[in-house]
């Protein structure tokens, strides 16, 4: 089993020829997508609807969520302890746990503390996600690969979405959704314990590793998440608060999003494949200052929901973000650098939604132009990705 040796028989919940790295990835990109689509269609509702959330306490509560992303690069400190892989069930344990709590906390602590406890799981488990992909999988094949782990993702989701749009019609209470949502991670969370330990085929350095050639990747990694927490935290609350968009509504968002996501994310790692990582950045963060610029004076409903999938749709090719480390990356430096990129990632969402909630209350339209001002900081950066990123070739300009 995990926490074994490779030869375990483990279990008979998974077939043996099964029981490799690939699959392995597989039900753990079903199992985070399960809870957190739940956690995220009810979100708004939720804390609008029992809570009496405004844009002050959404921000603090979304950035509260977002300090374990923060922290994840202790995550290499727990290595010293635990293998990688016993450490990615461990963390989607965690993750499920705190959404099946979730509903049983209706008031602003409680809700503080269920999404920091479902967060740790989450952003422990992206971390050593990101690094045990980009160790099994080649160079390659990786692209496409995570295009389909994305896409199983969405399917998970569109699932998941589809049952929670079905249980609000017929009047199901929010805490028996998250309560379901939680427990369904946490069985799967058992059948992730019975895969054998899979090898790296390169053993891992375990300490912080922060390298002056891979700062462009550091530029990239800390723009993205500071433009995807203004969409994540202040699109659906803008469908709700100025479009009055109820929960089922927002779902029916949700599954529109992963539909196209099912069927085109692996295309899409495939093409980023083809086209390289440069192009694939350039034609993202074109779309994004268009949308984002959008979303600032949309006053329709049914442009903004379709703001709101045009948004979504460009996610799948922050792919290339991901393939340029593998590409540029020392291979003992992926543990590590996983965990960095995660803390860096989060310095801004850390600190984003708290500040912007405070301005949206006198601007939102100022909200989403920051958000079109740090997709135009990306899009200058990614022009800096050579056509051909290796080691020793990681920029065009500003090589060290």
């Amino acid at each position: 089993m995990i926490w074994g040796t490779r030869d375990s028989p483990g279990t008979d919940l998974i077939p043996e020829h099964l029981r490799t790295p690939r699959f392995f990835l597989v039900v753990a990109s079903i199992a985070i997508p399960l809870g957190f689509a739940a956690w995220q269609a009810l979100l708004n509702n939720f804390v609008i609807e029992r809570a009496g959330f405004t844009g002050v306490e959404i921000g603090i509560l979304q950035s509260l969520r977002e300090v374990p992303g923060f922290l994840a690069f202790t995550a290499v400190f727990v290595l010293l302890v635990l293998k990688e892989q016993t450490f990615a069930v461990i963390a989607i344990a965690l993750f499920g746990l705190g959404t099946a709590l979730t509903g049983f906390f209706p008031f602003e602590y409680g809700l503080y503390c269920t999404a920091v406890l479902m967060s740790i799981g989450f952003h422990y488990f992206e971390t050593v996600k990101q690094s045990l992909s980009l160790q099994w999988l080649s160079k390659e094949e990786a692209p496409r690969i995570l295009g389909r782990l994305i896409a199983v993702g969405s399917m998970s989701s569109l699932v998941c979405f589809a049952v929670v749009w079905a249980a609000l019609t017929i009047g199901i209470d929010y805490v028996w959704i998250y309560l379901a949502a939680g427990g369904g991670v946490l069985v799967l969370a058992v059948v992730l314990a019975s895969f054998p330990q899979f090898p790296s085929k390169t053993p891992q350095r375990k300490r912080i590793i922060l390298r002056r050639r891979y700062w462009l990747y550091y530029g990239l990694t800390f723009l993205s998440g500071a433009r995807r927490q203004i969409f994540i935290v202040f699109a659906g609350f803008l469908m709700v608060e100025k479009f009055d968009y109820s929960a089922a509504n927002i779902a029916a968002l949700f599954l529109i999003n992963h539909v196209f996501n099912f069927f085109f994310a692996e295309r899409i790692g495939a093409i980023i494949g083809r086209i390289g990582e440069r192009r694939a950045l350039t034609f993202e963060y074109i779309g994004l200052i268009g949308v984002f610029t959008a979303y600032a004076f949309v006053d329709n409903a049914y442009l903004a929901a379709g703001l709101y999938v045009a948004d979504h749709m460009f996610f799948a090719l922050a792919i290339a973000i991901k393939t340029y480390l593998q590409k540029i990356a020392d291979p003992a430096d992926i543990a590590s650098t996983a965990g960095v990129s995660f803390t860096i990632n989060h310095i801004a969402a850390v600190i984003i939604p708290a500040v912007l909630g405070m301005v949206w209350i006198v601007s939102p339209a100022a909200v989403f132009l920051v958000g079109a001002g740090f997709a135009a900081c990306s899009l200058s950066l990614s022009q800096n990705v050579p056509a051909q990123p290796a080691r020793g070739n990681e920029v065009v300009f500003g090589r060290v």
